[in-house]
């Protein structure tokens, strides 16, 4: 099934199933701080981090969410969903 052929809900459950980003060097847990842990920064519904301040690299381009739904950008921690950064 491709991914615009289903729910938006369901998208999302797939970009958190299949999300890398605790493997980043940029990403920092948000709980340990006393936030929620944080993930799935491309889907627009999430967007950037409230935490990640710092860009120490990015795993992005080689995420499966990333092909998967076809984003050509990065870092979205910190600078937002893929609608996001198109916008700028």
């Amino acid at each position: 099934m491709e991914m615009g052929e289903i729910s938006m809900e369901e998208k999302m459950s797939y970009v958190l199933s299949n999300c890398m980003c605790e493997k980043c060097s940029s990403y920092k847990n948000c709980s340990a701080e006393g936030g929620k842990k944080e993930l799935g920064f491309c889907f627009p519904k999430i967007g950037k981090s409230v935490c990640i301040t710092e860009e120490k690299g990015c795993i992005c381009g080689s995420c499966p969410v990333y092909s998967k739904l076809g984003l050509r950008y990065m870092y979205y921690c910190t600078r937002g969903s893929e609608k996001d950064q198109m916008a700028m």
